[in-house]
């Protein structure tokens, strides 16, 4: 008899890193949803964070400062067989619980991740908006902005996300990749433009892909993370 999913918890892993500006409408849009966990792993914040996260009734564990390391303690204590990895600025659609557990009881299905969608006005986000989409959908390789959800069988077995300073979602994903399908929801997560108004959406973008190129490259994530965030874009 094949293994359902429609009924499982699904536990949401929220790493935090000073997001006090956005954890209180990203934790609220999804309280209500059937069956979950939201889990906050605070990186070290500076702000009230941790506070808000506390106020709203969610559990909420601290950790060193990191993204792959956040994520792999949150999804150590989460108690449901799907989890889901949500940055603290990114906001789930309408009934995406619904929608992970039928997708993931396709047997076919190890993964998946959401459309994205940019809170931003620039029209020349429209365009990112679709390279990411034919890029995940047609090379399997979403990004960690685009929340991404596994069974928890297949995280423990590629050893959860590697804890290094940076690319780690873009690792993780090559390594998923290896072991079957990673779907692509038609439903859109919306995530702050906040990184790509910072500098420019031009030089965000190109030095994202810098970084691509430099992982293919095999320079290593340390240096790629002291690049990037001299640059003054990153502090995940």
């Amino acid at each position: 008899m094949n293994f359902s999913f429609e009924s499982e918890k699904v536990s949401i892993i929220i790493p935090v890193l000073n997001e006090a500006e956005n954890i209180g409408l990203v934790i609220s849009t999804i309280q209500r949803a059937e069956n979950i966990e939201i889990i906050i792993v605070d990186g070290e914040s500076q702000d009230n964070t941790v506070e808000i996260a506390q106020g709203l009734g969610v559990k909420v564990i601290s950790t060193n400062r990191g993204r792959a390391l956040q994520m792999n303690v949150g999804a150590k204590v989460a108690t449901g067989k799907i989890l889901l990895f949500l940055h603290g600025d990114t906001q789930l659609p309408l009934g995406f619980e619904t929608e992970i557990r039928k997708t993931l009881n396709d047997s076919n299905i190890i993964a998946g991740a959401f459309k994205l969608k940019i809170n931003a006005p620039e029209l020349s986000l429209r365009f990112i908006e679709t390279t990411v989409f034919w890029r995940s959908k047609y090379l399997q390789m979403p990004y960690g902005d685009q929340a991404i959800f596994i069974k928890a069988t297949t995280f423990l077995e590629i050893g959860g996300f590697p804890e290094q300073p940076i690319m780690e979602d873009f690792e993780f994903i090559r390594r998923l990749n290896r072991l079957g399908k990673i779907e692509i929801l038609s439903s859109p997560v919306i995530t702050s433009g906040r990184r790509w108004q910072k500098l420019g959406i031009f030089k965000t973008t190109f030095m994202n892909q810098c970084m691509v190129i430099g992982y293919y490259l095999g320079i290593s994530p340390t240096k790629l993370a002291q690049w990037y965030r001299g640059k003054g874009i990153g502090n995940g």
